[in-house]
C-alpha cells in the first residue's frame, strides 16, 4: 500500500489543462487494466503527423519561456544552461558535441517497435533535445545511474542501473523532468496497449512495463508532478493530433492501474472499524485521488449507507482513533 502523503502534491495543481467536457467519461469508475483498455478506446485512432513536420510542430509543443527550444537534456532549471537553442536555423545536422543542434529524441527509442508506425512520430514521445546527448542516450533504458561513465552538463547521466531489478546501461535525466518521461511511458503503454507484447525492451515484460520500471517510473512520477510546461504541452500535441496523454490530465490515473495492489475489496461504510480498536474513538476522511475531501464523520455514528452518493472508484480513507491513525486506498462501488 503506497503512502498517502503523495497524493497531496497534487493539491497545488488546480487545473489540469484543457480538458474536453466529457473526455474521461467511459474511463470513470474503473481501475487496473479495464482502466488502461478504456484510455486506449479514448486516446487511439489519433491523428499521425509526417516525421518532417515534428520540426515545425515543436516550436507549439516545446518553447520555452524565451521562445527558445526547451530541451529537456541540457535545460538547468532555474539556472542558465550552457547553451540554447533557437527552433528550425538550429535543428540537426551534424553534431560532434553538446551545443552544436537540436534532434528529434525519441524518449521511447523507435528501435524497441522497429521503426513501425503510428509509433514513430507520435509526438508525445518526441521531444526536442541536443542531439550529441541524444546519441549518447542512443537507444537505452531510462534507470537510475550509480558511477556515471558520462555526465551532461545539466546533469544527465549514462552508466549502470543502480536500480534494483536491472544492472544494465541506462541513461538518467535529471530529477526535475524525470515524471515528464515517466508520463510519457505510462501514455505509450497505454495508447499501444495492444502492441506492446510485439516490441523489444528491457523495461517491457509481455505486454506492459517490467516490474523493476514500473516501480520506477511510477516513483518518478510521484517525485516529479505534473507541471505547467506538461500541461501546455498536452494541450498543444492536443490540437496538432487529437489525442490527449492521460497521465497528465489525470496522474492518478498511473497509480490505478499500475501502483493498486490487485484484489482490492470493495469497501462498505459498515467496515470503517477497519484497524480501529472497538474502544478506541474514532472518526473518518473520505478523500478523493487528489486528496480533496469528500466526506467526513464518526465511525461509530456511520449507517450501513450513510448517503455520501460516492462514484464507484478509488478513494483515500483516513482513519484517525485518540491512539490510532491509518490511511488507506479503497474502492468503492460495485466493479
Amino acid at each position: 500500500m503506497r503512502l498517502l502523503t503523495f497524493i497531496f502534491i497534487w493539491l497545488s495543481l488546480a487545473n489540469f489543462g484543457q480538458i474536453p467536457q466529457g473526455y474521461y467519461d467511459s474511463a470513470e469508475g474503473l481501475t487496473g487494466q479495464e482502466l488502461r483498455a478504456a484510455l486506449q478506446e479514448i486516446i487511439d485512432d489519433h491523428q499521425e503527423q509526417s516525421y518532417a513536420s515534428i520540426w515545425t510542430h515543436f516550436q507549439s509543443t516545446d518553447p520555452d519561456e524565451n521562445g527558445l527550444v526547451w530541451d529537456m537534456y541540457s535545460d538547468i532549471p532555474g539556472g542558465n544552461p550552457a547553451y540554447t537553442y533557437t527552433f528550425i536555423e538550429d535543428q540537426c545536422g551534424n553534431y560532434g558535441a553538446e551545443g552544436d543542434c537540436y534532434n528529434r529524441e525519441h524518449s521511447f527509442p523507435k528501435s524497441w517497435f522497429d521503426d513501425a508506425a503510428p509509433m514513430v512520430t507520435d509526438i508525445f514521445q518526441i521531444y526536442p533535445t541536443d542531439g550529441y546527448v541524444n546519441g549518447k542516450r542512443s537507444n537505452y533504458p531510462y534507470g537510475y545511474v550509480g558511477n556515471a561513465s558520462w555526465v551532461s552538463t545539466n546533469g544527465c547521466k549514462l552508466g549502470i542501473c543502480s536500480y534494483s531489478g536491472y544492472s544494465g546501461i541506462v541513461f538518467e535525466p535529471i530529477n526535475e523532468y524525470k515524471g515528464d518521461f515517466a508520463r510519457t511511458y505510462f501514455y505509450m503503454m497505454t495508447r499501444y496497449r495492444d502492441l506492446v507484447s510485439s516490441w523489444n525492451s528491457d523495461m517491457l515484460d509481455g505486454g506492459d512495463l517490467a516490474g523493476w520500471s514500473k516501480e520506477m517510473l511510477l516513483e518518478w512520477g510521484e517525485n516529479d508532478p505534473v507541471s505547467q510546461k506538461e500541461i501546455d504541452r498536452n494541450n498543444a500535441v492536443y490540437q496538432i493530433q487529437n489525442n490527449r496523454n492521460p497521465f497528465i490530465d489525470h496522474p492518478e490515473y498511473a497509480d490505478w492501474i499500475w501502483g493498486m495492489p490487485s484484489g482490492i475489496a470493495d469497501f462498505r461504510f459498515k467496515d470503517l472499524h477497519w484497524r480501529i480498536n472497538s474502544d478506541d474513538a474514532a472518526t473518518f476522511t473520505i478523500c478523493d485521488i487528489t486528496g480533496r475531501i469528500i466526506a467526513e464523520g464518526n465511525v461509530n455514528d456511520t449507517d450501513p449507507d450513510p448517503g455520501f452518493n460516492l462514484k464507484p472508484g478509488v478513494y483515500i480513507l483516513i482513519l484517525r482513533g485518540k491512539s490510532s491513525f491509518s490511511s488507506h486506498k479503497v474502492y468503492f462501488g460495485s466493479r
